[in-house]
């Protein structure tokens, strides 16, 4: 079969936009069996030499001795770094958990397709694709009838987050915040909706109770066990499902919150994000990205941003122009 590859394919899943997810954007002059050949190609293998690019544009084309993480290539299909995610962050039970649950839906949807737009132009390599991260499980500050300090979510409500996805093609992350719990307890029970392709999985160590106390008193931890827990189960559905790879998100903004970061593996079935979760002035954000996402180097990177937070005491909240000065610039951006 005759091999052809065109970049512009790379922009195939632009999302906000209202075309079915399952077109193929056709470049000028490609006949239908060329197109088929093209289509084949991109989902069936992976373009190192492009990987390899993207990877250095992240770092401004300066390469150190961190940065880009030297790691196996992924399955074909992966979505990093070909692309940027910019998500919106909540749950649909609290206007205080983030934007996902505070506007309603349409209007929620229409902004979020609205900072994607931004994010576009500010970076004009990366396709820029949105997605919605909703707290599937969230720590509580009583025990419940579980006495594990945490809240699984009905199915009713995830639905509804999958339903609104499909609105914009957007990617859906399920999040957990394990409280007393166990990501053991929590990952399989959300299988079901792990199986989609769309579906990724985002864990927080601020809520992960090693110590036994009340979430919220105190900020907790995942040790590089724990994490690879998750991305192996990740990797197994990958290969029984026959899907393209998982994206896992861990949300970090001290240095306990990760612990053993050096034994985290990476495996081709699942890209890891550290997200940069804390909030604050630019210059607090931007050392805490220095020091425990950038400076303690996993995979790929991520970085909050707080509509509220982050404008407290005179303090802007930072512009995509702003946040791709970062090095290395990050792949997934969440709005709280």
């Amino acid at each position: 079969m005759k091999v052809l590859y065109y970049p512009a394919l790379f922009l195939i899943i632009t999302s906000c936009h209202p075309f079915d997810n399952q077109e193929w954007m056709n470049p000028a002059g490609v006949g239908k069996l060329e197109m088929d050949e093209i289509k084949d190609t991109v989902i069936n293998s992976l373009d190192t030499v492009l990987y390899n690019n993207l990877l250095l544009h992240l770092v401004g084309n300066k390469p150190s001795g961190k940065w880009p993480v030297k790691t196996t290539y992924p399955l074909p299909g992966a979505i990093f770094p070909f692309k940027r995610v910019v998500a919106y962050y909540g749950n649909f039970y609290s206007s205080r958990m983030g934007v996902l649950g505070e506007l309603p839906p349409e209007q929620m949807l229409q902004q979020l397709c609205n900072e994607v737009k931004k994010w576009q132009v500010a970076d004009t390599t990366l396709p820029v694709i949105p997605a919605l991260h909703y707290i599937a499980v969230t720590a509580q500050s009583t025990p419940g009838t579980s006495k594990k300090y945490r809240l699984q979510m009905p199915a009713s409500e995830i639905e509804k987050v999958l339903q609104l996805s499909q609105k914009i093609d957007a990617l859906v992350f399920l999040d957990i915040q394990v409280g007393l719990g166990s990501l053991q307890e929590e990952i399989p029970a959300l299988e079901k909706y792990l199986r989609l392709p769309n579906v990724h999985l985002g864990i927080d160590p601020e809520y992960a109770m090693k110590n036994r106390q009340v979430p919220c008193t105190t900020i907790g931890t995942f040790d590089a066990a724990d994490i690879n827990y998750a991305t192996s189960y990740l990797a197994d559905l990958v290969q029984q499902y026959h899907l393209p790879p998982k994206i896992l998100i861990v949300h970090r903004f001290t240095q306990a919150m990760v612990t053993n970061y050096r034994n985290i593996l990476i495996r081709p079935e699942v890209q890891i994000v550290i997200n940069m979760d804390g909030f604050g002035s630019q210059a607090k954000k931007i050392d805490t990205y220095k020091s425990w996402i950038a400076g303690q180097p996993v995979q790929f990177t991520g970085f909050k941003l707080f509509y509220k937070n982050d404008k407290a005491n005179g303090e802007h909240l930072m512009e995509p122009a702003e946040v791709l000065q970062l090095y290395p610039s990050p792949v997934y951006i969440q709005y709280q």
